[in-house]
């Protein structure tokens, strides 16, 4: 074996061993609460492991806002191999991020033939914290499998560029439909061929056949974009014009644009979640980042001939970024890690092949700092409950992270934490739906320990928070009822019996209770219906017929008297002997 052969070996063993050493620690972390169990825990499809059936509704599912069938096999495949063995999970996801930092360096290194910056570039791809979040992320699956296939389109094509032909041409658009099949990131494929067609491959000025080469690719990049509207439109997961104005979007773009590229030389403050700035960003913010987008892509555009690696990089990064800058908007968050997982490498391309060798001192130095708080970020990962702590920890007004938390944390029984931690949500975002709804539940499920703990007032004042809310819970309305009953205020539970029974009519406690309520205050014709509803709903509610035979007595309506005192001893209820007796003198046996 020659020396330059066996260096490479060298160099791929050394980012393969750097690369999971780094990373290893997510195979003590489970599954993140986030999004694992859709595409995991809960999933029937999945859960149950690879077979035909399965693999039916891979192709043909939209499940999660997704249309990615090769992403759904292999999480069938990981439930086959490991069960819900979470570590079996993120062992696949690991190794798959190595292959991608060793196809990442064998692709760089066979079209630029420079060893050393292809293999810096490869181990800022394999080390880097922004890519935590694909890696640790078992949902995150789709990242790191469409990014093989991306290496391998890569690579495929350069196979194709030394030695055209149709056989590695289709190898090449078959690599790309792998992978855009596991997640629609590639779209921007075909255009990045164009940039690199210009360097590093330097197959000359003839762009005319170079676009038209190009063009059944960008056709199934087109059919890619469809489905992905598709799934995402039938889950309801793409904002609307009138939830994120398209002006915001394009100055939240601009600005994350900025962020990211900031985030990839100081990766600080990593979160699950960056909450989308809902009541807008400062101009001067947007002014900046317009202004320095459009400086530095005039800059590169002039170096374009001198120094192409730095147009090449930069066009990486902005065009491979472009799908998911939130000009179409899916979901509410500002920006992702998850995102940069390859539009990071345009920017190492850049920065590598601009410094000498004099700056391997300090590149060495920025990588280990880098590994270092990969390191640490990936126990961030450990739970949910771990995870959306630190993401509260690291970002302002993030609604989503309190939320989620407080769903866990009440899965675990810290109620009043949980309760907490949905208030601050609608504090941050009023009217969230779901926020609502979450802390509507735990307001209720709050009333009924306080109540059961001999504490009515406080039981009131939670049902009461909870139906601000959600005013058409009957069983908190009921809840409220009886607790305002049972401490005297029987005006105010009279409304709450009423509002029971206005979302839930058929309701035979309501009815009840509300008829003793209207009796107790000597409205004996507006409670008789109510216990004539009770009765006629449940025949066997005892209570109901004595309240009958009393009324009914009352109102000289003996015979019906009579009856509803034979249906109260049908259905064992005590009977007031005194009304038996007075009873007897009308009733003819």
């Amino acid at each position: 074996m020659s020396s330059t052969p066996l260096k490479s070996v060298l160099v791929c063993a050394v980012l393969a061993i750097a690369v999971f050493a780094c990373f290893a620690s997510s195979l003590r972390n489970g599954f993140a609460d986030y999004d694992d169990n859709e595409y995991v825990t809960d999933n029937p499809h999945v859960r149950t492991g690879i077979n035909g059936e399965n693999a039916k509704w891979a192709l043909t599912a939209a499940h999660s806002n997704n249309w990615h069938p090769l992403t759904w096999i292999s999480h069938a495949v990981d439930a086959t191999l490991f069960g819900l063995d979470p570590a079996g999970h993120h062992l696949t996801s690991l190794i798959l991020h190595v292959i991608n930092t060793l196809l990442l360096f064998a692709w760089l290194y066979g079209a630029t033939g420079r060893q050393m910056r292809s293999a810096f570039v490869a181990l800022a791809f394999g080390l880097h914290p922004l890519h935590v979040e694909s890696v640790a992320w078992v949902a995150e699956r789709k990242d790191v499998l469409s990014t093989f296939f991306w290496m391998l389109t890569l690579l495929a094509y350069s196979a194709y560029v030394k030695r055209p032909g149709i056989a590695r041409y289709f190898l090449a658009a078959g690599c790309l439909a792998a992978g855009l099949m596991a997640k629609q990131m590639l779209v921007t494929v075909p255009v990045l061929l164009l940039v690199l067609d210009g360097w590093p491959l330097k197959r000359g000025d003839r762009w005319g056949r170079l676009v038209l080469e190009k063009v059944p690719l960008l056709f199934l990049s087109g059919l890619a974009c469809a489905a992905a509207l598709w799934a995402q439109r039938r889950g309801g997961a793409v904002a609307g014009i009138e939830q994120l104005p398209l002006e915001l979007r394009l100055a939240n773009g601009a600005l994350s644009y900025i962020r990211y590229a900031a985030m990839t030389v100081w990766p600080d403050g990593l979160a699950v979640f960056y909450p989308f700035p809902l009541h807008g960003i400062a101009a001067w913010k947007v002014a900046g980042a317009v202004a320095a987008l459009a400086g530095v892509s005039i800059l590169v555009f002039r170096l374009r001939r001198t120094r192409p690696w730095l147009t090449v990089g930069w066009c990486w990064y902005v065009i491979t970024l472009l799908p998911v800058i939130g000009i179409v908007q899916v979901g509410m968050q500002a920006m992702a890690d998850r995102y940069m997982y390859v539009p990071m490498i345009g920017l190492s391309i850049a920065v590598a092949w601009e410094f000498d060798r004099r700056a391997a001192v300090p590149a060495v130095a920025v990588l280990a700092v880098w590994g270092v708080v990969s390191w640490r970020q990936t126990a961030v990962w450990k739970d949910g409950v771990t995870l959306f702590t630190h993401a509260i920890a690291v970002t302002d007004d993030n609604f989503l992270a309190h939320d989620n938390l407080g769903v866990l944390l009440d899965r675990r029984g810290r109620f009043d934490e949980a309760l907490a931690h949905y208030r601050e949500t609608l504090r941050i975002k009023p009217g969230d739906r779901q926020g609502e709804t979450n802390l509507a539940q735990a307001s209720f499920a709050r009333g009924v320990r306080l109540q059961a703990q001999g504490k009515p007032d406080e039981a009131i004042a939670a049902f009461r928070e909870g139906l601000r809310y959600r005013p058409g819970n009957a069983p908190a309305n009921m809840a409220l009822a009886v607790a305002l009953a049972g401490v005297g205020r029987a005006g105010e539970a009279r409304w709450a019996f009423e509002d029971t029974l206005r979302y839930d009519p058929e309701n035979v406690e309501a009815h009840y209770d509300l008829g003793l309520i209207l009796a107790g205050s000597g409205k004996m014709s507006e409670a008789l219906p109510h216990f004539e509803a009770a009765s006629r709903l449940k025949p066997e509610f005892g209570p109901a017929h004595v309240a009958l035979a009393e009324m009914y007595y009352a109102a000289g309506r003996f015979a019906e008297s009579w009856r509803e005192v034979q249906a109260a001893r049908a259905a064992h209820a005590a009977i007031d002997p005194e009304l038996v007796s007075l009873l007897a003198p009308h009733i003819t046996h």
